[in-house]
């Protein structure tokens, strides 16, 4: 079996969870679907059955060329081999089976990103942050995704499930669109997590801005938090 560990990514192997998945994307002939990650293409082909295009993107060259000659006979099917987070394609639903090292990174493109849903696997610890209530436990990640998505829980997947198993469980997740964020909101919304022990008066002062305000971040809620951001960002 084919282990990608320089790229953190282990192939799911269960045809139902496969199935359950596709199922949820709820694809239709008017979809233009994004899959980052081919792997071994095991969602590829469900993904082609009823969409009108599907762009399926690996940053492993050789899982790029396998399923081009696997998936030869699929018309609707364009593959790319490269980092899919450059990508430029539009596209109205997204699927993936996200290599946990990239789980942060895709939450941010996918902010960035205008689409209607999408169906994501991820580290069962991961998701926990994107749904921390606390505000100890909040990362610069969970106001981001809160801000940009209604985010469920579908199911648990066992680490069984996977070639090779990775040490942790996983979560697929439904994701829907609410708010397109900019590059720039979110790098400052990270800047502000890095200065978390601060008060928001002291935090501006980084910024060459004034406020009276001696909250820290921990006491802010994420709407304030996406407020000092856009007021940092402020010419």
């Amino acid at each position: 079996m084919i282990k990608r560990k320089r790229f953190g990514q282990h192939f799911l192997n269960s045809n139902s969870i496969s199935q359950s998945i596709v199922s949820e994307a709820k694809i239709t002939k008017n979809d233009v679907v994004f899959e980052l990650g081919t792997g071994l293409g095991i969602l590829t082909p469900l993904l082609c059955e009823n969409a009108s295009k599907v762009i399926s993107v690996d940053v492993d060259e050789q899982l790029t060329k396998n399923a081009q000659s696997k998936f030869s006979n699929i018309e609707n099917l364009v593959l790319k081999s490269g980092d899919g987070f450059k990508s430029k394609e539009p596209f109205t639903i997204f699927v993936s089976n996200l290599p946990y090292s990239k789980s942060k990174e895709a939450i941010e493109w996918l902010a960035q990103s205008s689409f209607s849903h999408g169906v994501i696997m991820v580290q069962k610890e991961f998701a926990e942050k994107l749904f921390a209530k606390s505000s100890k436990k909040r990362k610069a990640v969970s106001v981001i995704a809160d801000y940009s998505f209604e985010i469920k829980i579908l199911s648990n997947v066992g680490k069984n499930n996977f070639s090779p198993p990775p040490k942790v469980d996983s979560v697929i997740l439904k994701i829907v669109k609410k708010n397109v964020m900019s590059k720039d909101l979110i790098h400052t919304i990270n800047k502000i997590f890095s200065y978390r022990r601060k008060t928001v008066k002291n935090i501006l002062k980084q910024f060459n801005k004034e406020s009276e305000i001696d909250k820290r971040v921990d006491d802010l809620s994420g709407d304030e938090i996406i407020n000092l951001a856009n007021q940092i960002l402020k010419k």
